[in-house]
């Protein structure tokens, strides 16, 4: 899209479109307060809305009555007996504390409610026992609409296809809403207290229902605790049965299989560990038994070999019966002492001795020889005691290895008894516990403060609900001022016009009377007044045509619009009027084609025109009509039928605008909307300025834009928008940002003639 730039046809300076104020406050509180101010009507209209809507629905409201019970939980531990409970004791946590709320507030507490006080019975909780009549006269207080479609959508509306089963299924999921919704469960700060109020169009109702609540909770946390209690006893007495079979079996594998391998035992210890101890003991005792026969049968053979003397030997030996021996020969040789004193070496007597101490002698060496005899067997047997003792502790220990094997076996079944007869006990223990338990339950709450029939109802709360009727109606009231500025597409400011569309702002043309409304007394309205308001924004907007900061030497003014209606013809004429009366010589050119509005404004019948002098047909003399009141100028249209071809394009028309500007300070065309007509962009390349005019906070802005697309296509040299009809004193609302004096209008009123 081409970008505007005004003037650079005739070779002067251009101007883009100024940029959007980028130092604005991102929260402009004057702002927000000048649009709440301007759309007070509205802010007032929807607030008392809301509000009277609110303070109707309190007065047709039902009283309503709440009572509360209080309950605690109680988180002292009281141990009757030093057991594990089944269902241990609510610990104090705050968490704990929040789920028993909700278990308060549970669809199966409400329903042991409902089954106590028979409230499937009570229409005020049951929707199905309604009168529907009432229910729609009730919905009516807030709004016929709504009315009717409640009392459609309500239980005793419409009837529905379901079985009986089912509708009082339905019915029952209802009074239980119902019933939920009338009940208010909260927890005290960081207390274990628990408040539960109900509400109920009865206060004697409100009271049993809080009460009701309170009762069914503890009764439920007994019947929690019993159930509980009881199906452990069922599993346990169960799972004790299985585990008594299971230890049987394994104990008796075990000794089936101890029996099978021979691991008898005794004390602790297999048969074959006793056995081999004792066989060791005895090696023990053998083996040293041996050793000892072996060193004395060593010393005698030792004795005999090194030729030493019985008497060596004998003492050796140590016999009882050599000893004996040894004790005669001592006596024999003693008698034989004494003898050989009296009696010679012949003497029988000596002689008698003699063979007596030789055959004890013999008798010794016999004793002796026996002896070693005796020792060397003694020495075999013991040999061959211990090899036997050893020959069977080995043959031992090869099955004691064989055992250790089966051991291994024994003992992993000997541990799975163990651990079923360590499981069975543990579940016979817990079974007898479970079993004293039963009956010492207790609830893990109390009811610290039962309801009591309230005195005064709950609701409608008057004062609370105008308090929040208030706060809505100016919530809604904001609301509706905040859509009606987002939908509010007009431009209302010359800020606005800046900012949106890029061009300066040459003035804001007032609205004139409501005597001079229509388009002919609207035009003369300057005339009657000219210290009017109106006459004022005229004069400025002269000013900022002809003397703007850029614009050149400006003559030929074309006046257009985006669309129809938007004040063009009257600007265009009393915009003339205000220039010749200031003593400027003015010229406006009627260059509507289709529709001539500004040559029947001005109650012309011309028979010639701007046609004629373009056609030749007539000079621009004889077409020109001046108003004696004001002395302007204006070459209008006349009524004869127009061709759609190019009178705008020719030569002629740029020809005839040369030579009104070299006759006139001022010339002025009041053309068609440049949206609706192409002879307008046509026209606009000839002239000197183009002023885009617009309807104050009417005229769209995406509408204005596509004019200036239009515009800007064409390469127009657009000098400025307006707004006209212009509310001035509304206009100064929009603050600050309105711009060049508009918020000020108050102020400089009086300068005015209106």
């Amino acid at each position: 899209m081409n970008e505007f730039k005004p003037f650079d046809r005739l070779d002067r300076p251009a101007r883009s479109r100024p940029a959007p104020d980028a130092s604005g406050e991102i929260f402009d509180l004057r702002g927000l307060w000048l649009a709440f101010r301007r759309r007070l009507a509205l802010f007032f209209a929807i607030a008392a809305l809301v509000l009277l809507a609110i303070i109707v629905v309190t007065f047709q409201m039902t009283p309503q009555y709440t009572a509360s019970a209080q309950v605690m939980l109680d988180p002292r531990d009281r141990e009757v007996v030093d057991l594990q409970a089944v269902v241990s004791g609510l610990p104090p946590d705050s968490a704990v504390v929040d789920t028993e709320v909700e278990i308060l507030r549970s669809r199966a507490l409400a329903n042991r409610v409902i089954d106590e006080l028979n409230l499937m019975a009570d229409p005020e909780f049951n929707p199905a026992l309604r009168d529907p009549e009432g229910v729609a006269r009730a919905a009516g207080a807030v709004g016929g609409f709504f009315g009717g479609l409640f009392a459609a959508i309500s239980p005793g509306g419409p009837s529905r296809s379901l079985s009986p089963a089912d509708e009082a299924d339905l019915h029952r999921a209802e009074t239980i809403e119902s019933l939920q919704r009338a009940l208010s469960v909260r927890r005290e700060g960081l207390t274990f207290v628990i408040d539960v109020a109900a509400t109920s169009e009865s206060p004697q109702k409100a009271a049993a229902i809080a009460n009701a609540y309170a009762d069914k909770y503890l009764v439920e946390q007994l019947e929690a605790k019993f159930d509980a209690t009881r199906t452990a006893n069922e599993w346990l007495e169960g799972r004790l049965a299985d585990l008594r079979e299971e230890v049987n079996a394994r104990e008796q594998a075990v000794e089936t299989y101890r029996a099978e391998a021979g691991l008898l035992n005794a004390e602790g210890e297999t048969l074959t560990e006793r056995q081999v101890a004792d066989l060791n003991a005895q090696i023990i005792l053998q083996r040293a038994d041996l050793a000892e026969k072996q060193a004395r049968l060593g010393a005698v053979r030792n004795l005999v070999s090194s030729g030493g003397s019985n008497q060596e030997i004998s003492e050796a030996l140590s016999s009882d019966v050599i000893r004996e021996l040894r004790s005669q020969r001592a006596e024999v040789v003693r008698r034989q002492a004494e003898l050989s004193s009296r009696y010679g070496e012949r003497h029988p007597e000596m002689l008698k001795v003699r063979r007596e101490l030789a055959d004890i002698e013999a008798e010794i060496e016999r004793e002796a020889e026996r002896i070693v005899t005796s020792l060397s067997n003694e020495v075999d047997v013991a040999r061959q005691r211990v090899a036997s003792m050893e020959g069977s502790i080995g043959r031992l220990r090869g099955e004691m290895v064989q055992n250790n094997s089966e051991l291994v076996r024994l003992r992993e079944l000997e541990r799975d008894a163990e651990a079923s007869r360590a499981l069975y006990e543990s579940f016979l223990t817990r079974f007898r516990q479970t079993s004293e338990q039963q009956s010492l339950q207790e609830a893990d709450a109390r009811i610290i403060s039962r309801a009591s029939i309230p005195a005064e109802a709950s609701a409608p709360n008057l004062p609370m609900n105008l308090a929040l009727g208030l706060i809505l109606a100016l919530v809604a009231g904001s609301g509706a001022v905040f859509v009606a500025e987002t939908f509010d597409q007009g431009l209302a400011t010359k800020a606005d016009m800046e900012r949106e569309l890029g061009l300066p702002a040459l003035a804001l043309i007032p609205g004139v009377p409501r005597a001079y409304a229509s388009r002919d007394n609207a035009a003369g309205y300057a005339l009657d007044k000219p210290l009017s308001s109106y006459a004022e924004s005229l004069r400025a907007l002269r000013a900022a045509v002809l003397f703007g900061r850029g614009h050149g030497d400006v003559k030929v003014v074309a006046i257009t619009s985006a669309v129809p209606r938007e004040g063009k013809t009257a600007t265009s004429l009393a915009l003339g009027r205000v220039s010749a009366k200031l003593g400027s010589r003015t010229l406006v050119i009627d260059a509507d084609l289709r529709r001539s509005m500004l040559t029947r404004t001005a109650g012309l019948t011309p028979r010639a025109g701007l046609l004629e002098v373009l056609d030749g047909r007539a000079t621009l003399d004889d077409a020109i009509t001046r108003e004696q009141a004001s002395g302007l100028d204006i070459l209008p249209l006349t009524g004869e039928d127009r061709s759609a071809s190019d009178v705008f394009g020719r030569r002629d028309m740029r020809e005839l605008l040369q030579a009104v500007r070299e006759r006139y300070e001022f010339v002025i065309l009041d053309t068609a909307p440049a949206m609706a007509v192409a002879e307008t962009r046509i026209l606009s390349t000839a002239v000197d300025a183009v002023v885009l005019l617009a309807r104050w906070r009417k005229t769209p802005r995406a509408v204005v834009k596509a004019a200036l697309d239009a515009l800007a296509h064409v390469d127009a040299p657009v000098a400025g928008a307006a707004l006209t009809q212009v509310n001035l004193s509304a206009e100064g609302r929009y603050g600050y940002g309105s711009g060049y004096g508009g918020s000020y209008y108050k102020y400089y009123s009086k300068y005015y003639e209106n």
